[in-house]
This record gives structure tokens, sequence and C-alpha cells, in this order.
């Protein structure tokens, strides 16, 4: 099983261990066999086990941006994450609540929603783009 090398008082030793079971110890030192009893049970480390509660879809709560003052709105990104998905495109009349991507953050999907509806005018970003949080995505006028 394993190999060890000592050095008591100036005298090497060669440990080989041949195997184990319970608190019996077979082994041989110099080439000569021992059996060796321990006194108290050795504790084998076991790897410990993640366990993970079955995912279910859990509903997203839709991300609310806020309206500006301006004739354009622009839809800029709440937080850092990735672009999962484009839910329209150049040209499309949206509604509010409307749905115009889906946004990877900190490991959750998130819906960014139309506060008010318009005609989506330009779209600066594409599927699986990173943005950072204030990044212009689309503008709706």
């Amino acid at each position: 099983m394993k190999n060890f090398s000592f050095k008591i008082n100036e005298n090497s030793y060669s440990v080989k261990i041949l195997s184990q079971e319970n608190n019996t110890i077979e082994l041989e030192v110099n080439g000569t066999g021992y059996s060796v009893k321990m006194k108290e049970d050795i504790s084998v480390k076991k790897t410990p086990t993640l366990v993970r509660r079955p995912s279910g879809v859990v509903p997203t709560e839709p991300v609310k941006m806020k309206p500006s003052s301006t004739s354009n709105d622009k839809i800029t990104a709440p937080l850092p994450g990735v672009v999962m998905a484009l839910k329209v495109k150049v040209g499309d009349t949206v509604k509010p609540n409307d749905v115009l991507l889906v946004l990877e953050a900190m490991k959750m999907e998130n819906n960014i929603v139309c506060e008010r509806g318009g005609v989506v005018k330009t779209i600066h970003i594409q599927q699986g783009q990173q943005v950072l949080q204030g990044d212009v995505m689309i503008e709706i006028e």
C-alpha cells in the first residue's frame, strides 16, 4: 500500500504497510513482518457529498425599467450580465410589460420588460454578449 522511510537515533528503517483491516495493520519493517493492533478505531475520511434540491421552474419577476422624460426610451442593463435571448427586433411595436430580452446575471435569468409602448428604434446588443450595468441595450421611440 504505502512505503515510508524513517531515521531514529541514526538508525534507518524502511516501513511498508501491506494491508489494513479495521484496527489491525500488517506491515514490514526492514524486511521483517509485523501485525499491529491499534488501540482506537482508525477514522476513515469521507469525501463530503453535495446534496441539492431538485431544481424547479421558478417564475422570475420581470425587471421594469424606469421611463425617461424624452421621446426616446433607452433600455439600460440593470446589472452586469450576459444577453441570453433577444425577444424583439428593430421596427417591432412593443406594448408596456412586453419582454424585450432575457439577461442572465448572477446565475439568474431576468426578463427585461418595456415600461412604455413604442417602436424599437435601435438594438445595441446581440445574443451572448456581455453587458455592464448602465450599458444601453435597446432604444425605443
